[in-house]
């Protein structure tokens, strides 16, 4: 097949299904191996840059997705929800980075690390679909866990957890606090 053909076949099915369209789903219906759908994927990305569209593909982990250009938002918005749009409180937001940095951790420690009751705002983040419970730890009672969602990448425009900003490195006192004036800049 061609690799003009295969790109017209990816492009209909990413704009057809509407979701993510993982690379195993694409290598096993197109017969591709990972590398041939790498390269079709990246000189597709090209071609909507190139031509200035109003779509792009984004990368999400080992998945691929059509969706707006970041920019357009403001005008799409009021096409399909007429409810303000979602504001992150920066409770919400804390919650929202300790999750992402620690995946799989429980709601009592995303307490202890903030020092404050988070059911609020935690269900919050669920009804965003920016978390999602991850399965249940093996600590006593096994409570649930959570991880950040696909969406939450889509949000931040992340490919993967691995594209997070790096955490500065700290030191501890004699009380365990941070010490500010000894955070390192690398």
């Amino acid at each position: 097949m061609e690799i003009k053909e295969l790109k017209a076949i990816i492009e209909a099915m990413l704009f057809s299904t509407g979701r993510e369209i993982s690379e195993k789903e694409f290598m096993k219906i197109l017969e591709l191996n990972k590398e041939q759908l790498e390269n079709i994927m990246e000189s597709l990305q090209f071609d909507f840059i190139s031509q200035n569209r109003g779509v792009e593909i984004i990368k999400i982990n080992d998945a691929y997705q059509m969706c707006t250009k970041k920019e357009y938002y403001d005008y799409i918005y009021p096409l399909f929800d007429n409810r303000s749009k979602p504001n992150l409180s920066n409770p919400a937001m804390e919650t929202l980075a300790i999750i992402a940095y620690n995946p799989r951790i429980t709601r009592a420690e995303i307490e202890s690390i903030r020092g404050v009751n988070s059911d609020g705002t935690m269900y919050k983040l669920l009804e965003y679909n920016l978390i999602e419970e991850a399965g249940k730890s093996d600590a006593p009672g096994r409570p649930n866990t959570y991880q950040v969602t696909s969406n939450f990448l889509k949000t931040f425009g992340l490919t993967s957890l691995n594209d997070l900003p790096e955490l500065p490195k700290f030191k501890l006192d004699e009380n365990e606090q941070i010490v500010l004036d000894d955070i390192v800049n690398e």
